[in-house]
């Protein structure tokens, strides 16, 4: 499609947001239509800054953790394990296996409930509605286990610098695997409603593409990036706690389209199923927690940390002057690169398929403006 010049007589710039149900939060998005085809699209963000990174430099280490919990608040846990591994990497502190295997096993479950979210508010977007009700029942299950191991259901705050808050309580281990034997065949039953459902198909294949060149060099990474073909994942190519004891496979996409980030979403769910199936038969008595001081004063220096969040790369560079607060704190959020890539894959859809487009990216406000 040629380029159009700007506000041509042809041309109308449409705002879509921050009111849209669509846009999940206060997000804006300049549309430039030709008709009902979207010629560019501008994203608008800054109506949540809360100076999360700020906060860092006035807190001490141990207190700014309950802190990034409130970014991606679908997914607290695994904002705060990447967060206690950079400081516990600064530190040089080595993590007991039963706080390590215990934190991969919150961290499954914490990215099953983020993706049950993402696939019944996404679904709900394209106009299937009985999804949402089957995927908030089975993510109640994960929020019940969160509950009673922490006392949170939604900003879960699980860890501590050095290891876990607390042992896990009488019937964790059974709880966790009645999940997972309740779980998978709930995953089948969201596929029949939707893998081989015209409607969805029609919605979602074609739309959004993304090759594999574009998602690198626009630094999306997540789901989104292996949609795209690109196998890459944090836990397989750089492992931390212990994800190079275990075995799962790293699901991707042959065309990059809005359907097929839909499977590999799906698929992502029953590995983690089987991640943490490994972990609960590997959990050992032992201590939760490694030789931490009870001041924590990291020595001077800086360090980069990231892990596999469920929404993708979830990056902290974590600066120490030597004193008990961080010198500097700054995050890499995949909600906010990944948004970087709506702009292409819009470009000659409809209005409609906008919506699509949005909610396939999985986007959190909380993280995309921190």
């Amino acid at each position: 499609m040629p380029e159009a010049t700007f506000l041509d007589a042809n041309e109308l710039i449409l705002n879509m947001g921050p009111q849209h149900p669509a846009t999940h939060g206060v997000l804006r998005v300049k549309l430039k239509l030709d008709g009902e085809r979207v010629l560019g699209t501008e994203c608008i963000i800054g109506y949540l800054h809360r100076g999360v990174e700020k906060i860092a430099e006035n807190r001490t280490y141990a207190q700014f953790t309950p802190y990034v919990d409130r970014m991606d608040y679908c997914a607290a846990v695994t904002n705060g394990m990447g967060y206690v591994e950079a400081v516990e990497k600064l530190l040089g502190v080595e993590i007991p296996p039963r706080a390590q295997y215990t934190r991969m096993i919150l961290a499954e479950l914490q990215r099953i409930a983020s993706h049950l979210i993402w696939l019944g508010t996404h679904a709900l977007d394209i106009g299937a509605m009985t999804p949402v009700f089957y995927t908030f029942r089975e993510r109640e299950e994960v929020l019940k286990i969160f509950e009673e191991y922490c006392g949170a259901r939604l900003t879960t705050h699980a860890f501590r610098i050095g290891g876990l808050q607390y042992d896990l309580y009488d019937g964790f281990e059974r709880n966790v695997v009645k999940f997972c034997d309740y779980f998978l065949p709930k995953i089948d039953e969201y596929e029949q409603l939707l893998t081989k459902n015209r409607i969805w198909i029609n919605r979602t294949r074609n739309i959004g593409v993304l090759s594999g060149e574009d998602a690198i060099a626009l630094g999306v990474t997540g789901p989104v990036l292996r949609g795209s073909g690109v196998k890459w994942d944090i836990r397989k190519a750089q492992p931390y706690e212990a994800y190079d004891k275990v075995e799962f496979d790293v699901p991707i996409g042959e065309h990059g389209d809005t359907y097929d980030r839909y499977l590999v979403r799906m698929a992502e769910m029953r590995q983690s199923v089987r991640i943490i199936r490994q972990c609960v038969d590997r959990l050992a008595p032992g201590p939760i927690f490694g030789k931490v001081g009870k001041v924590i004063k990291p020595p001077v220096g800086e360090v980069y940390h990231s892990i596999e969040a469920p929404k993708g790369e979830l990056g902290y560079y974590v600066v120490s002057d030597g004193s008990v607060n961080p010198y500097r704190v700054r995050v890499r959020p995949p909600s906010l690169l990944n948004l970087q890539a709506l702009d292409k894959m819009a470009k000659g859809h409809l209005i409609a398929d906008i919506v699509a487009i949005i909610g396939t990216i999985d986007i959190v406000l909380g993280e995309v403006d921190r």
